[in-house]
């Protein structure tokens, strides 16, 4: 799409704002409603296009990218009238007999960049708090995941009005020309670098951001753990999507007196889920490009791996890959890994994995497996977008919890209600009564010794 008609797309969506169409409640429910029944209608197409993108199995991708986005519509339209409802608070004694209420209206036309490792969820999730907020929306599907793509672009066009919502397609020429425009909000889910480049053309208009980043997020082994159980669950959750999960384990620091039993189970359940052969799996996605898959083998040191390590460039597979022996100073430590790779590293003492994890920065997930009050230890000396304790990766499926970052690894909250504020303004209203007026705040202050008694 050329500038121009970018220019012209964010244009049209201002103008349809100022009609004040989207801030009937009626509205937005219909328009929920309709964006369910498209993604009922549409759901063998973006099954097939997340397979020709990364190779996710039909099951893996109705479970973390379908089933997600049904429960947040699901959960939106139960809820909105009750959310948008005006919200009165008390008002202080010296105040009366004013009222106070909070109006939550929409924040106008907002940008979704999404990225290609969810292609789906992570745009039409954030989507559904945009028409439950009542603005207009300009989805930039990323171009790395092609065939979701022009699924989505189609289904939107499909089904909506371009002056209400629209898709974008394009490179980073095209996000350029976007970043450029004056948005009245703009969500972006990438990684923190690029975070860095949204917060700073935002900036330009002074336009509120959500950066939904990732980082180096730790897991965490004790030896009050289950071990058998951690170990299917962190190889559920680091090889999902083959690594490619922003709250994927990025690596497990591990109690050295459990620490060979553990490795021992996690190769025993990466067998048992993808077989000796994981290339030939229906189950095992594959790396997004060649790009991405040169970055990953420059991370794999062979004198550290000790199990997989294979790859396949034309194929865009590696394998399930063990790494040990992990400090600080090597490279696969200096950056999220976003592949299948996962480095492991003993501890004797659970400051030492404290001081390991905060040594970093702060992760958009932390996940520890132990007992409780070591885990509850663990959570008060460190920081971290969300958490999970004797489990991976599940804290993102609650739509009753706000999901985000915190420093690097992003800013602000979404999913469920918290969906629904993310695109609005909180309107702070009082509202004075005129058959009386109170000389208290008036010049000269005759009363002023009353007033200090009262405030």
């Amino acid at each position: 799409m050329e500038q121009a008609q970018i220019i012209q797309a964010v244009n049209n969506q201002k103008t349809f704002f100022s009609s004040n169409a989207t801030k009937d409640i009626d509205f937005r429910i219909q328009q929920l409603k309709k964006l369910r029944d498209s993604l009922i209608k549409y759901q063998p197409q973006i099954l097939e296009a997340l397979w020709k993108d990364l190779h996710k199995s039909s099951q893996e991708a109705y479970l973390t990218e379908m089933s997600i986005v049904f429960n947040e519509l699901d959960y939106h339209i139960r809820n909105l009238k009750k959310w948008a409802k005006p919200q009165r608070v008390a008002t202080p004694l010296f105040m009366l007999p004013s009222s106070s209420k909070i109006i939550t209206e929409p924040l106008g036309v907002s940008l979704i960049v999404a990225p290609w490792n969810y292609p789906f969820q992570l745009l039409i999730n954030p989507l559904i708090g945009s028409i439950s907020s009542g603005c207009c929306t300009i989805l930039k599907p990323s171009p790395e995941s092609a065939s979701l793509s022009a699924v989505v672009a189609d289904m939107i066009a499909k089904t909506f009005d371009s002056s209400y919502i629209t898709t974008i397609e394009g490179g980073r020429e095209v996000n350029t020309i976007l970043f450029n425009q004056r948005f009245d909000f703009i969500f972006f889910t990438g990684s923190p670098m690029l975070g860095k480049v949204v917060m700073q053309a935002a900036a330009q208009h002074l336009t509120p951001v959500i950066l939904e980043l990732g980082g180096k997020s730790p897991c965490i082994v004790d030896r009050g753990a289950h071990i058998d159980l951690a170990a299917k669950r962190i190889v559920w959750g680091k090889f999902m999507n083959a690594g490619q999960t922003c709250i994927s384990p990025d690596y497990l620091l591990v109690h050295n007196s459990i620490k060979e039993e553990l490795i021992q189970k996690i190769k025993a359940y990466i067998q048992e889920f993808y077989s000796s052969e994981p290339l030939n799996s229906p189950f095992y996605p594959r790396i997004i490009n060649e790009k991405a898959m040169q970055r990953l083998v420059s991370l794999l040191d062979p004198s550290k791996i000790i199990f997989g390590g294979n790859y396949n460039m034309t194929e865009k597979f590696i394998e399930p890959t063990l790494m040990t022996d992990i400090s600080q100073t090597d490279p696969i430590m200096q950056e999220e890994i976003f592949g299948p790779i996962l480095p492991i590293s003993g501890y004797d003492e659970i400051n030492e994995a404290i001081r390991f994890v905060n040594e970093n920065e702060k992760p958009l997930a932390l996940y520890f497996f132990g007992n409780e009050s070591t885990a509850d230890y663990v959570l008060s000396h460190t920081t971290s977008g969300g958490a999970c304790i004797n489990d991976t990766l599940m804290h993102i499926g609650n739509h009753n919890l706000p999901f985000g970052g915190v420093g690097n690894s992003g800013m602000g909250k979404y999913h469920g209600k918290s969906s629904f504020y993310a695109f609005s303004n909180q309107r702070s209203v009082v509202k004075t009564p005129t058959w009386i007026d109170l000389p208290f705040k008036y010049i000269p202050y005759k009363y002023f010794h009353w007033i200090k008694k009262i405030l």
